[in-house]
């Protein structure tokens, strides 16, 4: 033991910091001691706060990217009732979930994350390989993540010049393939120049996100309901269950399996908050605390999110159908719809999407922060091609080479959709069940290989712990296999559901290159405490 710091025990247990927080030794700041214990200096520049760290990852879940964007899934498996109930069902599990990353989150704060933590657990004989298999899907998840986001906003915003310029019955402009993947090119472009910028600019940006995605949905949620001339009933909102849009499915409890895939698609992206750590003071508690806040918000808002969008609903195969005004983009009709009724016009519901928009901007913003700090750090770690290039920050402390390697990747990801749609659907599938595969591994080990070993940080779950992390463990494997399920019949390959497909596929790649070359230089987390 040295400078009242305890040593890092090399099997892997959690190193525990004998600092109080916000005293010095030596010239080395609380959190710094911390990250040198777990065999990293700082490069990073330490200045985010408590809610600067939860600003990044709310943003990220972003309630109004997800079910905005999501709405027609909702819709068309169970319509109200899988929206209503299957939300507040969804929100808990994550919960659960967030439990139990956040608890090991506070024992190893590092931008690593995930796969620092499954390292660790595992120990030196497993370490490595558990490393591994969990950063691939962790980076490949948040690459999949922004590509979703992106494009999402890209073809939102052909939505709204084709409401702009008269709708699909008024002969307005439909963007080709082409412009849409020319759009969602010129966004990434300018995520990149933004999280180019000082970590101070993107606290700023941040905070200013949270605040607009929070503002938007209380607006949204009170204004739509209010402006529609035609609103459901409190028994439609709470009751119905919409089947005839089933996709060939007739079997309820199925209908709303599928229909619980758009709120697990918006409640992820938690894990930014670990991997801003090495950026956020007090990085042992705020980090968990962005984590589980991010979440319990989310889904507050959102459950009010949706049911003041869905009493303006009332006739669900209108807005499902591809020859509305939005051509089938429900939510985006509803909004046209509720203004062009009341005034003659629908230009509010245009500026309405233009808040949804601008909230799907920012959160595809934070999520190229997230996936920056990932790629950073597993560079650290040598584990990607070209490492040293990845790893290098600039004089303003940014990973900025990862910035725009995690940019570029997103872009490539949804060049797929060029050739073929259920190509790129099967792309950003790993979105979902590819993420949360990586968030599962760790707690998986926690809970089984480090169950006696695992010394908690400042945050943990007590003798909580092990049960929260074993139903986290099973919901997430009982998700990967509802959302794998075919969500249309007959079967066809335009109507496969490729998801298994895409995550075999990279679970594959992940063993194989591990196999072949990984195993033999790949050793886990190093410290760079003397470079």
């Amino acid at each position: 033991m040295e400078d009242g710091i305890r040593d890092f025990s090399e099997d892997g247990g959690a190193c525990v910091p004998l600092i109080p927080e916000g005293i010095e030794a030596d010239g080395v700041s609380y959190d710094d001691a911390r990250l040198n214990q777990l065999g990293y200096k700082q490069e990073l520049r330490r200045s985010l706060s408590a809610i600067s760290n939860f600003s990044v990852t709310f943003t990220i879940v972003s309630i109004l990217t997800g079910l905005t964007t999501t709405f027609n899934t909702g819709l068309t498996y169970g319509g109200p009732v899988t929206m209503i109930w299957g939300w507040p069902i969804v929100g808990l599990l994550t919960l659960v979930v967030g439990l139990s990353m956040a608890e090991i989150c506070s024992a190893y704060p590092t931008s690593g994350g995930l796969y620092f933590w499954s390292a660790k657990l595992c120990g030196n004989d497993w370490g490595p390989l558990a490393s591994w298999l969990t950063g691939w899907f962790n980076i490949v998840g948040q690459w999949a993540v922004t590509t979703s986001i992106d494009f999402s906003l890209a073809k939102l915003i052909q939505v709204i010049i084709l409401l702009s310029t008269g709708g699909k019955n008024g002969g307005g402009y439909t963007a080709s393939k082409y412009v849409v993947i020319a759009i969602h090119g010129g966004i990434l472009l300018l995520h990149a120049f933004i999280n180019s910028l000082p970590i101070s600019w993107l606290s700023l940006f941040g905070q200013l996100a949270a605040a607009w995605n929070l503002v938007g949905v209380f607006v949204l949620m009170i204004l739509i309901p209010t402006v529609a001339t035609e609103t459901a009933s409190p028994k439609f909102v709470f009751t119905y269950f919409n089947t005839a849009n089933g996709e060939g499915i007739s079997s309820k409890v199925y209908i709303f399996v599928l229909g619980l895939l758009m709120s697990q698609y918006t409640l992820s992206g938690y894990d930014a908050s670990a991997h801003m750590t090495e950026e956020t003071k007090s990085a042992d508690i705020n980090g968990p605390k962005g984590i589980i806040s991010a979440i319990g918000i989310s889904i507050l808002v959102g459950w009010g999110y949706l049911l003041g969008i869905t009493f303006a609903v009332t006739d669900i195969p209108s807005l499902l159908n591809t020859d509305n005004d939005a051509g089938g983009y429900a939510i985006a009709e509803v909004f046209y719809l509720a203004f062009k009724r009341r005034y003659g016009s629908g230009a509010g519901g245009i500026i309405c999407l233009g808040v949804v928009a601008v909230a799907i901007f920012f959160c595809g913003m934070s999520s190229i922060t997230s996936n920056s700090r990932m790629a950073y750090a597993f560079s650290r770690d040598g584990a990607m091609p070209l490492s040293s290039l990845w790893h290098k920050v600039n004089k303003q402390d940014v990973p900025i080479n990862a910035v725009w390697l995690s940019a570029f990747i997103a872009f490539c990801m949804a060049l797929t959709s060029l050739g073929s749609s259920v190509a790129f659907q099967a792309m950003v599938s790993i979105a979902t069940i590819g993420l949360y595969i990586a968030y599962a591994l760790p707690i998986f080990f926690r809970i089984t290989l480090a169950r006696k070993s695992f010394t908690p940080g400042p945050f943990n779950l007590g003798r909580y712990g092990v049960l929260i992390g074993w139903i986290a463990v099973l919901w997430v494997a009982t998700i990967s296999v509802l959302f794998s399920l075919p969500v249309t019949y007959p079967i066809t390959d335009q109507t496969l559901n490729y998801t298994p497909v895409a995550v075999g596929g990279l679970l594959l790649l992940t063993v194989s290159s591990w196999i072949i070359s990984g195993r033999h230089w790949f050793k886990g987390p190093i410290t760079n405490i003397n470079n």
